[in-house]
């Protein structure tokens, strides 16, 4: 095992592009790190496999990151996070986080009602841990929750303006809009880039908590800890790894970070099936 330090990168890892919003999140609260990208693009998406499955495409991504040195692993990407987590950081000894208990104590602290929606791809859904974390901050707290896979393939299409997309949004979440909920997890990292489709449909009138913001405060607060922080006089880079070059990949992430990408390449993990 390599010695951590301060000038070391950040690494992330989604399945597709989504995680780039975790990546937006990082890259605002601390601009001096420099972020190395994975997005498992060529095996996309991981909601739909077995939990076996996602455990070793995260391990497969998590150790891509870890050749390249990186002090910090965060896993953008809630049906990693759920299946794979608590593995990861039992065989990797370097900090690793997910993305569902930051959110989950967000939501709880921002509902008035005690109703919360989530919504995530099947895996997530189906494994039951936004429910879980949230009912760990506030068992008073019913928590009603989608799958909504539909989703992932309409961002990964950059269709995240598209009526198309706003016709699926309806027919999954008109049941939570019945349920009267105030706040909508969104436990998918694609889900951000939904944000204008989605508070058209609730009129404004529900929270969304996005798991990228709070992730990023995590990783803040743990660097911190561990005196891994990089001083704010440095400028922060980002590199993108893509395991298929997506046509829509420069695309979203230009809207997403705001900046062209300019270093994205393609590599290979395992056997990519």
């Amino acid at each position: 095992m390599y010695k951590l330090t301060k000038d070391q990168p950040i690494g992330v890892f989604d399945s597709g592009i989504g995680g780039l919003t975790v990546v937006r999140s990082l890259k605002e609260l601390l601009p001096s790190e420099d972020i190395i990208y994975l997005g498992d693009t060529a095996r996309l998406p991981y909601g739909t496999k077995s939990a076996e499955t996602i455990r070793r495409f995260a391990r497969e991504d998590t150790e891509f990151l870890v050749e390249r040195q990186v002090k910090m692993v965060v896993v953008a990407c809630h049906s990693a996070t759920s299946a794979a987590l608590p593995f990861l950081k039992k065989d990797f000894d370097i900090p690793v986080i997910g993305v569902i208990d930051p959110g989950a104590r967000t939501a709880t602290k921002a509902t008035r009602n005690s109703r919360i929606g989530v919504i995530g791809t099947t895996a997530t859904i189906s494994a039951g841990e936004y429910e879980r974390a949230i009912l760990r901050a506030n068992p008073e707290v019913r928590v009603i929750a989608k799958s909504t896979p539909l989703l992932v393939p309409l961002v990964e299409e950059g269709w995240v303006d598209k009526e198309v997309t706003y016709r699926v949004i309806e027919e999954y979440l008109l049941t939570l809009k019945e349920d009267g909920i105030d706040t909508l997890l969104l436990g998918c990292t694609h889900y951000p880039l939904l944000k204008p489709l989605l508070e058209r449909f609730f009129n404004g009138k529900v929270t969304l908590v996005d798991s990228g913001d709070e992730t990023a405060r995590a990783a803040s607060e743990i660097l911190s800890k561990m005196g891994l922080a990089r001083e704010e006089s440095h400028k922060g880079f980002q590199r993108f790894y893509l395991t298929d070059l997506s046509p829509n990949f420069r695309v979203i992430g230009e809207r997403c970070l705001g900046k062209q990408l300019e270093d994205v390449t393609r590599v290979s993990l395992g056997n990519e099936t």
